[in-house]
């Protein structure tokens, strides 16, 4: 930048010849390499209250969004290396630190010893034939169980973990049900083809 200095001399201004040089110093943004990109994103994956999606971290990173997909799979690789009792799971379209599945009996068995709102069996009944049959109708519900459904389905529907999915075109139109992605959360599932069989899921959802 060039900066010209004023000097008067009487009734008369004159350019003085003196010129002053400033430099300036611009900063740059330095490149993070690999290993840093890594470590913050395994920082925000720790830190976020539900799983963070690609997207999300490459926002907040400035990165693109390859840059952000190496760096989790990477992440992902580390944990799978190290054999530890946590590892990197894509859940519910983001990503999120977890216990290893290997380890879910004795995690399931420790989380029993803590008071919890466990689900009520005809509400468990009910979330299991929505989560296997879905969409599924209350009439349809009532077919497989052979009792009344309504007060199980407001219940799953006040813990979020259904959520209803348009109506049936058939007589009535009744309402159809499906899984959110809250239950999706709930049960650590990355989407609806990790379903577990139909007993372990029941074994799982009594231990929540």
């Amino acid at each position: 930048m060039l900066v010209c200095v004023i000097r008067r001399t009487g009734a008369r201004q004159a350019v003085a010849p003196t010129i002053i040089t400033m430099d300036l110093e611009i900063e740059e943004k330095q490149p993070r390499s690999i290993s840093e990109i890594v470590s913050i994103v395994e920082a925000l994956v720790f830190v976020a209250d539900e799983p963070i999606t690609v997207k999300v971290l490459a926002d907040v990173l400035e990165e693109d969004r390859e840059t952000i997909e190496a760096a989790v799979e990477e992440l992902k690789q580390e944990y799978e290396e190290r054999e530890g009792g946590l590892q990197l799971r894509e859940i519910a379209g983001g990503w999120q630190i977890s216990t290893r599945t290997e380890y879910h009996e004795e995690v399931r068995r420790f989380l029993k010893t803590r008071p919890s709102a466990k689900l009520s069996l005809a509400a468990l009944e009910t979330l299991a034939v929505i989560a296997y049959k879905q969409p599924v109708t209350v009439p349809e519900i009532l077919e497989i169980r052979g009792v009344q459904s309504a007060s199980a389905i407001k219940t799953l529907l006040d813990k979020k973990l259904i959520t209803a999915k348009g109506r049936k075109e058939t007589v009535g139109r009744p309402m159809m049900y499906g899984t959110s992605k809250d239950f999706l959360l709930q049960f650590g599932l990355k989407d609806l083809s990790e379903l577990p069989s139909i007993e372990d899921f029941e074994d799982l959802a009594q231990g929540m």
